[in-house]
């Protein structure tokens, strides 16, 4: 068995007919020139070279051997679809943007993994985050999404409140961070995820809160469903928590992609 079949086969024990894949941008070494070296907008040179020495050592993978990889899997009959994580830094987003204009992806799903150089989402950041404060963290965070969000570009906004990750939180919900992201989102025809990747995290929590999930709904974005798995033996976790987490909402169905074109499917019985 390859690694893409375990992938779906471990999902499909949870319920999931369908996966998609979506590799990080940043991973890949076509990525150096189009991102640029984009940790030296870090405001210190320990935050710098933090930076810098996760970004190299992860990225080794080659954009073309994974989309070959997704490719094959699709003419095997493999139920895969094929996306890709695009990482945004205001600056290079235009030049990354045009560099993806001739692939032929299922769909794209944006994130934000650096505020200003500075990685946040890792346990080398906690120092960082206890200084700043969460309610800052929130507040830098949440700005970068909301830019992204109202850029477009991308089908799907990945992990919305990626911030809360190391489970450092402001006292009071953010709610006009939540309201200004939610109607960015909502303006650019976005569709966000309801991921379970956050109950793997020190947070514990699904990514969005309840709180901005209800207001996502409120105000019509879509949603799709997703498991940030990085092993095989992930593929679909937590995909029950995921789909009650939708329905608490208010959800009623969530989208499929093929060829960038959105469907909507009723949500699945726990």
């Amino acid at each position: 068995m390859d690694f893409i079949e375990r992938y779906v086969l471990a999902a499909a024990e949870r319920g999931v007919r369908e996966l998609g894949f979506t590799e990080h941008l940043f991973r890949c070494i076509e990525s150096k020139e189009v991102l640029g070296p984009f940790w030296e907008d870090a405001p210190t040179p320990e935050l710098r070279d933090q930076t810098r020495e996760a970004i190299l050592r992860d990225r080794t993978l080659s954009l073309e051997d994974y989309l070959g990889t997704i490719k094959r899997a699709k003419e095997r009959g493999l139920p895969v679809l094929l996306g890709l994580e695009v990482d945004f830094s205001p600056e290079s987003y235009g030049r990354v943007l045009e560099f993806l204009d001739g692939y032929d992806f299922d769909f794209l799903i944006g994130s934000v993994h650096w505020i200003d150089g500075w990685m946040f989402d890792r346990s080398a950041a906690v120092p960082e985050i206890r200084a700043r404060g969460a309610r800052r963290l929130f507040e830098e965070y949440f700005d970068v999404k909301t830019r992204l969000a109202a850029r477009g570009g991308v089908d799907v906004l990945a992990h919305t409140d990626r911030c809360k990750t190391m489970g450092i939180v402001p006292d009071e919900e953010p709610l006009d961070l939540y309201e200004s992201l939610v109607e960015a989102a909502s303006g650019s025809g976005l569709a966000i995820e309801v991921s379970s990747g956050g109950l793997r995290q020190a947070v514990g929590e699904i990514y969005p809160a309840p709180t901005l999930l209800r207001l996502f709904r409120e105000a019509g974005v879509p949603i799709t469903l997703a498991s940030d798995a990085h092993y095989p033996e992930q593929a679909g976790w937590g995909h029950d928590e995921v789909v009650a987490a939708a329905r608490a909402a208010g959800y009623t169905e969530y989208l499929r992609f093929k060829q960038r074109r959105r469907t909507r499917i009723e949500l699945p019985d726990r």
